[in-house]
């Protein structure tokens, strides 16, 4: 597997997303918590007009520190909606090759690379957003102002 991805960190893991599943990166902008979400889910954001959820995927990932908070939003195409990955500093973008496939690993990890001599981990954007996320995020109502 060899694709042009975005590579940025979640905690203490190092992660990377096809660059054709990326919308763009920003500052991360206010979250209005959801009750009954994953822990993973810190709720919902307003990105360019539209709610969208926002996923912690170092907390995701098991690879949180409670001193990191999120540097930055990486917004992604998910299925037919866009949804805020809330990750650490962005590293640059990298043409990645797997070097394995992982076994028992969570879903939303497609493969597992080496960069430096640190493992990499190859995300799946579309199943770091649990289907509980997509169906409390509101969709945005015709005429109202953005």
């Amino acid at each position: 597997m060899s694709a042009e991805s975005l590579v940025f960190r979640a905690g203490s893991q190092l992660c990377a997303l096809p660059l054709a599943d990326v919308v763009e990166t920003m500052r991360p902008l206010p979250v209005r918590p959801l009750a009954g979400m994953p822990p993973h889910v810190l709720g919902i954001s307003v990105v360019r007009g539209t709610p969208v959820p926002v996923i912690d995927v170092a907390e995701l990932l098991g690879a949180g520190d409670v001193d990191t908070a999120p540097t930055r939003f990486v917004v992604i195409r998910a299925g037919a909606g866009q949804a805020a990955l809330a990750t650490g500093p962005v590293v640059g973008i990298e043409t990645l090759t797997a070097v394995a496939e992982p076994d028992g690993q969570p879903a939303p990890v497609s493969a597992v690379a080496v960069r430096d001599s640190e493992p990499l981990l190859a995300l799946r954007g579309a199943a770091l957003v649990p289907e509980v996320a997509w169906t409390a995020a509101p969709s945005p109502v015709a005429g109202t102002p953005s």
